[in-house]
């Protein structure tokens, strides 16, 4: 509690020095490095855009990026000091709280998960349902992350514990979609474009899609925050700047992934990341569009959902007095709101 209220003190009293445009100061800290789980995949694209159309240098900001396996590893890159802040799920916030740790979110990227679980066409006959699942290999992007979590909970809804299946790190490319199609998992848990390529390769079946708004109320029970950029208190009380800067950079991709249409994406990210298929990617794209925050708020609803999902399997997390006020801190969000009116 005592690190809570300190990390507290320290931020408030950094946002109140920062009385001016974030624009018109120089950042604490220049040159900082972002780690995130799966670059290539949809579900981290704000990421890209701010950093393909220049956003991050707009601020005076030079983000060094890290891609790791998967958000769990990303997440461990924060708590080891090795890059300064992430890009990752919300959840994560949480659990690390009931850990002792405080970190914190600045700005939701992903209103929606987008997260699909499907089990592939031919185990279709044997793993009707979620609950048919027991003893099935599962593939996520890493063991940890928020497609393990994404099962997890589903699993729970459906009876079973994680302890029923096995959970297999695919990451989020091609090599997943190779374990998948090869046979080497019975079901994936998984982000677009990797469900996209599957689907339209007839390689899947999918349980659970949570892509849409209609898939989060029936999963959920409504939104469900995803991608987040999130960093220890400690650097928020620090870096008030940088922080205001990082989050314009990542408030101006989500405006312009709003107006952009599937082809502007495209046009944008690195060619590697349509798999070798533009037609596909524009479709992937076109599916995951309504997964992307449009305020960049984390809901109070939202919050509740994530933490029912996480204590609906994780026994730490259902005995744990869980404050989620300290896992979004949306002052920088409105700063950078109100500066584009």
């Amino acid at each position: 509690m005592r690190l809570f209220a300190k990390a507290a003190a320290l931020t408030m009293l950094g946002i109140l020095a920062v009385a001016s445009p974030a624009g018109a100061q120089q950042a604490e800290m220049p040159k900082l490095t972002l780690g995130v789980g799966g670059k290539t995949l949809l579900y981290y694209l704000p990421l890209t855009i701010a950093e393909r159309n220049g956003y991050f240098k707009d601020e005076g900001l030079t983000v060094t990026i890290n891609d790791f396996g998967g958000g769990a590893k990303s997440l461990q890159a924060l708590i080891g000091s090795s890059v300064d802040v992430v890009t990752g799920a919300y959840e994560h916030t949480i659990r690390m709280q009931a850990k002792g740790q405080s970190i914190v979110s600045v700005i939701e990227l992903g209103r929606y998960p987008g997260i699909v679980l499907a089990v592939r066409k031919e185990r279709a006959d044997t793993y009707k349902t979620i609950a048919d699942l027991k003893g099935a290999k599962i593939g996520v992007t890493a063991p940890g992350s928020s497609t393990n979590f994404f099962v997890d909970f589903l699993l729970a809804k459906n009876g079973l514990k994680p302890q029923d299946v096995s959970f297999v790190g695919v990451g989020g490319g091609l090599s997943a979609v190779a374990q998948m199609t090869h046979g080497q998992i019975d079901a994936i848990s998984n982000l677009d474009p990797v469900i996209t390529k599957l689907e339209s390769d007839g390689a899947i079946t999918v349980l659970a899609d949570s892509r849409t708004e209609e898939g989060n109320a029936r999963i959920f029970g409504g939104t469900n925050p995803a991608a987040v950029l999130y960093m220890k208190s400690d650097f928020v009380a620090a870096n008030p700047v940088t922080t205001q800067k990082l989050v314009n950079a990542f408030y101006r991709a989500l405006k312009w992934l709003h107006a952009a249409t599937p082809e502007d994406v495209a046009r944008v990210v690195p060619e590697d990341y349509l798999l070798g298929d533009r037609a596909l990617y524009v479709a992937a794209v076109k599916a995951s569009k309504p997964t992307y925050s449009v305020t960049g708020i984390v809901s109070d609803a939202g919050m509740k959902n994530a933490l029912g999902m996480l204590t609906a399997f994780d026994p730490e997390l259902a005995g744990a007095a869980i404050d989620l006020a300290r896992t979004f801190d949306g002052r920088f969000v409105a700063r950078a709101t109100e500066a584009t009116k």
